[in-house]
């Protein structure tokens, strides 16, 4: 990859995207976000001084959908990538399930960067789930963020309440809470927020409690114009290729079917089947008015289907009730239906083939965060007829070329189609201002343009306020330069009062731009940081505390969420405890020494003791690791916690192999990750439960103590001198 230029990575993680043929409409997760993403960023990889574009997406392997999507990496063109990280297995999944799995995709994704040698100078998140993956990269990176929310949880979640919905039900269905939580975290962390109109900032994003503390800029979408052309200009040769002229007779012949007089103007929907959408009111408007029906034909492309009983519920239920309406209505040989049409040159064709028999396009959407099938429409001369909500409103008022209405009137509706029919001047005006006002506001060399002199003109990253006091890297640039690890314990191994401390510290320090230096304890946090300051300790890069079951990044600046949902696995904190609390030799330890993955207690030394509660927990078919140290205390953790599987996974999150991590311990608790890859250096004042650890490979078991030990342990491995 090219160090000149700029490196941009987007991210849209759920629903299907490829970078041919995509499936529109094929159900809630695949609208226009997807078609929105994948040409900004073509467009943006044409621009001058872009280097790079990678359009992040979810890795998927399900017979259900095409392979296409279990492609690592599609290249686009020379400098655009569709890259696809696997999260969550690779069963296409609904972005509400996503939610569990996005700390997985960030640690997949840290290693992705790692191993294309080069950092992001801005990463872009689009919709909710793809903006928390953003926000923790650029916290990690200290990379500028940019947040396009497409549309938000706090106006959904209120219009669902609103139309008589519980709120138990609306986070049940839609993980509506968790959404708004994450879309809280990442407008305060944005540098900027990129949307399509002025109602978003001002209605929309004005819920959030955090709405004040970003930047705005309104960068409305782009369009193919090579693609949606005037209806007027489709029989110049230089336009229509053969691809295009067959496109045209297939929408031809697929309206004929439904249809006894074809040849009428036609009124046009295209849209996903989502009850927001409004596909029934567009029915019933047109059902319930004889007059508008002699006028027009009424075709509805509502997305992609085989068979209406095989789709998800929403989908189901919202063509269930057009079907039973058009039946209600008897809208037979007046009302098309189709089951697909192809996006990359049918519904082109269709726009310009319902513009020469001057019909239509209608959005009548509940409510509408933007409308491209708005400006596709007007880009080929149809003159439109769109929801009074959202960004219509902003489209109209740029392109002047239709009317706006109550999608809850069906009378407004109707209305303003019919008005539109018969005047052949309005309708001429019309059609003539959306091809030219698309021209003018709605190009992608437009788009791209003003969006890159938006972030070039951004102020200090947020991500590198942290560090800019002290000069420090952001955790992730230091991390991912990095090429080997110094682990140590810190009692009797780090601040023993056997002297070395000094020396050690000063080699860190010698060696700081290769070494990175992780601090492995069974103490709190705080009890941590406390005991570093106390003796004149620098935070380490990494400290993972509580015994394994946290990990965070220059003290406590971040903790690393993914490993706190990577250990949640199976984790059953309240069944476990309520067993253990009943065993009359266990004394629960203060509130301080537990936290949410580690339960703890006293426990005097027996031979008999550990059998027995792991034959208790066993039977109970708990998973769980037990840990007894310094012959008295017991914690119980997750089975996937403990510091040598909190290495494990540090060396697997920032591609830093085992072999070049030197684990140092003295107590008990370091047991775990001194067995296996890592070098292992047992400094001479260890407790006894190490000893059982002589003569193990990889394990090397010093004369001196302390900090002494731990610099015997590097001459002996000559680990620094490793290449």
């Amino acid at each position: 990859m090219s160090k000149k230029g700029l490196y941009l990575q987007l991210f849209s993680l759920h629903g299907l995207v490829r970078g041919h043929d995509l499936e529109m409409g094929r159900d809630a997760d695949t609208g226009g976000q997807v078609k929105y993403v994948l040409e900004l960023a073509q467009a943006l990889g044409r621009q001058p001084g872009v280097a790079q574009v990678d359009l992040f997406t979810r890795w998927i392997q399900d017979r259900t959908v095409s392979e296409d999507y279990s492609r690592p990496i599609e290249a686009l063109s020379d400098h655009v990538r569709i890259v696809r990280i696997r999260c969550g297995g690779g069963r296409y999944l609904r972005k509400e399930l996503l939610w569990p799995h996005l700390d997985e995709y960030v640690d997949k994704t840290l290693k992705f960067i790692r191993s294309e040698g080069r950092i992001p100078d801005l990463v872009h998140g689009h919709y909710a789930d793809a903006g928390f993956v953003a926000a923790r990269l650029s916290s990690f990176l200290g990379t500028s963020l940019v947040f396009t929310g497409h549309s938000l949880g706090r106006p959904k979640k209120a219009k669902l309440l609103a139309e008589g919905l519980k709120a138990e039900e609306i986070h049940r269905t839609y993980a509506i809470d968790t959404r708004i939580e994450a879309e809280e975290e990442v407008i305060q962390k944005a540098d900027l927020v990129v949307t399509s109109t002025n109602q978003e900032i001002v209605e929309q994003y004005g819920l959030y409690e955090n709405s004040g503390l970003t930047e705005y800029r309104v960068v409305p979408p782009g369009l193919d114009l090579s693609r949606f052309f005037p209806f007027y200009e489709e029989e110049l040769s230089a336009r229509m290729d053969e691809d295009q002229m067959a496109a045209r007779h297939a929408m031809s012949s697929e309206l004929k079917r439904f249809l006894v007089h074809p040849e009428k103007p036609l009124i046009l929907a295209l849209c996903r089947p989502d009850y927001r959408k409004n596909i029934a009111g567009l029915v019933h408007a047109y059902g319930c008015d004889k007059e508008l029906q002699a006028i027009a034909n009424l075709a509805i492309f509502a997305g992609i289907r085989k068979d209406i009983a095989d789709m998800g519920d929403n989908e189901r239920e919202v063509l269930t009730e057009m079907l039973l309406l058009m039946d209600r209505y008897d809208l037979y040989g007046r009302l098309a239906i189709p089951k697909k049409h192809d996006f990359t040159h049918e519904v082109p064709a269709l726009y310009r083939l319902c513009a020469s028999r001057g019909g239509v396009f209608t959005n009548p959407a509940l409510t509408e965060p933007f409308g491209l099938t708005l400006l596709e429409a007007a880009a080929c001369g149809l003159p439109l007829v769109a929801t009074h909500d959202g960004g219509p409103k902003d489209i109209l008022a740029n392109c002047d070329n239709g009317l706006l209405v109550d999608p809850r009137d069906p009378e407004a509706l109707s209305g303003a189609l019919k008005k539109i029919l018969v005047d052949r001047e309005l309708w001429g005006r019309y059609s003539r201002n959306g091809v030219k006002n698309v021209r003018k506001h709605y190009s992608w060399e437009t788009h791209c343009q003003t969006f890159l002199e938006a972030i070039s003109g951004m102020g200090p990253r947020k991500a590198r306020t942290l560090f800019r006091a002290t000069g420090e890297l952001p955790v992730g640039e230091r991390l991912l330069a990095l090429d080997r690890l110094l682990v140590t314990s810190l009692d009797r191994a780090l601040i023993a009062k056997d002297g070395g401390l000094e020396e050690l510290l000063e080699l860190l320090t010698r060696e700081r731009d290769r070494l990175g230096f992780v601090l492995a304890t069974g103490r709190t946090l705080s009890s941590a940081l406390q005991a570093l300051t106390e003796h004149g300790i620098p935070r380490p890069d990494v400290l993972i505390s509580s015994v394994g079951t946290t990990i965070h990044y220059h003290g406590d600046r971040h903790e690393d969420r993914g490993w706190a949902t990577h250990i949640s696995a199976d984790w059953r904190r309240e069944k476990l405890k309520n067993l253990l609390d009943g065993l009359p030799f266990l004394k629960p330890q203060s509130n301080e020494h537990q936290n949410p993955f580690k339960i703890s207690y006293f426990m005097e030394p027996d031979p008999e003791h550990l059998p027995r509660i792991n034959r208790l927990l066993m039977a109970n078919r708990c998973r769980y690791n037990l840990i007894y140290s310094d012959q008295m205390f017991l914690d119980c953790i997750p089975h996937r916690a403990g510091k040598g599987r909190a290495l494990r996974y540090l060396s697997y999150k920032w591609s830093i192999p085992l072999e070049r991590i030197l684990a140092c311990g003295a107590a008990g608790t370091d047991e775990g990750m001194l067995r296996g890859e890592p070098r292992g250096v047992v400094v001479a004042n260890h407790s006894p439960e190490l000893q059982n650890l002589q003569g193990r490979p990889h394990i090397y078991f010093a004369g001196e103590p302390g900090a002494r030990g731990i610099l015997e342990g590097l001459r002996h491995y000559r680990f620094l001198e490793q290449r």
